[in-house]
């Protein structure tokens, strides 16, 4: 089975394009509205949907209640994929994601966006630089061979069970990543399109979120380099 997990908080304008652009092979559709105050949740269930909703405010927060909501439906095998509800992504390009996990050659498969088919203005500066810094970093400390925290990515139930998430805001890609590493997954990245996002970044488009985020994301790199 396929599922896709998609947190999204106010996104009415984006939500049901990310989801009709989704492929057949896709089981079922979480949408996590994570606070919305806009039609968030009526859009996405209007579009096929399911619809969870998580009141605490964060990225993780989103992606937990998800994995919680799978988690009695889960059988060897299955497949999820993390998608942003801004249709900055092509979901279309989710079977490229998925063909090396079903394959068995890996267990988590990356899209980067550091790639000629990004779309210009579509990363801010502060992403471009958090993204190099954090994959630099990972190489650097951990031997790590990344070259994006892009949010749009597969990973087998079996292999995200072992990581055993925790994150609840900014740093869930970067804490995903790492333990990758640290469990020794098999990974790699796949080159993505990625085009300027439909309204305005919760975590980019503020100064308080892109603070939040560079924190998060240096403190779990920071965190395990004193684990070792």
């Amino acid at each position: 089975m396929i599922y896709v997990i998609i947190p999204a908080l106010n996104e009415e304008k984006a939500i049901s394009k990310v989801i009709k652009d989704i492929p057949t092979v896709v089981d079922e559709v979480i949408v996590i509205n994570n606070g919305s105050t806009d039609l968030t949740s009526e859009v996405a269930r209007e579009a096929g949907a399911t619809v969870l909703e998580e009141s605490r405010a964060g990225y993780g927060y989103a992606c937990l209640k998800g994995i919680a909501y799978l988690k009695d439906k889960q059988k060897d095998g299955d497949i999820i994929v993390f998608l942003d509800g801004d249709y900055s992504d092509y979901p279309g390009e989710l079977t490229n994601l998925i063909a090396p996990i079903e394959k068995g050659d890996y267990d988590l498969v990356i899209g980067t966006r550091n790639n000629p088919l990004l779309q210009k203005g579509a990363l801010t500066p502060q992403q471009r630089f958090g993204n190099a810094l954090a994959t630099r970093l990972m190489a650097l400390f951990y031997g790590g061979k990344y070259t994006d925290l892009g949010p749009f990515r597969a990973i087998s139930f079996e292999a995200l069970g072992r990581l055993n998430m925790k994150d609840k805001t900014y740093g869930w890609t970067v804490e995903m990543q790492l333990k990758a590493l640290k469990y020794k997954l098999k990974y790699t990245e796949i080159p993505v399109n990625y085009r300027p996002r439909i309204g305005e970044s919760k975590v980019s488009g503020t100064l308080k979120g892109t603070i939040m985020a560079g924190y998060k994301i240096l403190g779990w790199i920071i965190i395990y380099a004193f684990k070792k």
